[in-house]
């Protein structure tokens, strides 16, 4: 009996000695990617970047199969400031923080927001270079709708399940249900809904691509606008200083509002 219990204490300190040492050196893994990632942005290596490639016009693959986004090509530009070669490394959505965890990736660009305390705990987000918010389009000249309250006894055409729905109802609006944007703004040009609210990046990019369509803006949510940045781990610090102040610059010299213009039609990268 005294051996089966020495045997049991013996197993159970050497499992909490390998969990300590595993701890240990899980610490000193994200101290030296962290430092690594450093020395790379120092000596003029290779910056590696999480991406979908399958998100437009954020990340995505033109006609001649070239990635390219809005994202993407703002990273090149902080890269050419920083004096590093990017490598893209394309990735689902899934994956895509877990390959941050991982360091399969230095960083990610990918409109990803730190919009959970679950997640502001375990990464960082560089200054930002886009901001969205809700947004009410209408027909060209409907002049209905100026001020939230202006939405009541209108059909809104919503997801029914969307947080935009959900303000719509909230301002009184009626719900004509549909799957997504296309569908909906099918529906407002069509006559058969008044509005639809979705997101100002989103809207910007149907717009952008259909100059010619009957739609416009009519109304944006100011009030809360959500910003997107680089994601990197934590301890990254100095290397995201060195982003923020190549953000800085590109916003200074009008890069940040030309490369917007040429994916929204608007510049996305200051707060309304």
């Amino acid at each position: 009996m005294k051996t089966t219990i020495k045997n049991y204490l013996k197993s159970v300190l050497l499992i909490s000695f390998g969990f300590a040492v595993a701890q240990s050196a899980m610490a000193l893994t994200n101290e030296e990617a962290a430092a690594d990632l450093a020395k790379r942005v120092n000596e003029h290596g290779t910056i590696v970047v999480g991406t979908e490639g399958t998100y437009p016009p954020f990340t995505y693959h033109d006609e001649s199969g070239k990635l390219t986004g809005y994202d993407v090509e703002l990273t090149r530009l902080v890269a050419k400031e920083l004096g590093v070669k990017v490598d893209f490394k394309e990735t689902q959505w899934d994956a895509m923080l877990s390959g941050l965890n991982n360091h399969r990736f230095d960083v990610v660009a990918n409109q990803v927001g730190l919009t959970t305390p679950e997640r502001r705990a375990k990464y960082d987000k560089s200054a930002e270079y886009s901001y969205s918010g809700a947004v009410v389009v209408g027909r060209k000249g409907d002049t209905r709708v100026k001020d939230w309250k202006d939405l009541k006894g209108l059909k809104s055409a919503q997801s029914f399940t969307s947080n935009y729905g959900e303000l719509a109802i909230k301002n009184g609006a009626e719900i004509v249900g549909v799957d997504g944007l296309a569908q909906a703004i099918q529906l407002v040009l069509q006559n058969r809904a008044d509005v639809t609210l979705n997101d100002r990046l989103a809207v910007l990019d149907f717009l952008h691509k259909h100059p010619n369509a009957n739609l416009e803006i009519i109304l944006r949510d100011k009030s809360q606008p959500v910003g997107s940045g680089f994601i990197f781990n934590k301890g990254n610090q100095a290397v995201i200083e060195k982003f923020n102040a190549a953000i800085e610059k590109l916003k200074k010299e009008g890069k940040l509002k030309e490369l917007s213009n040429q994916f929204f039609g608007e510049d996305v990268s200051v707060i309304e």
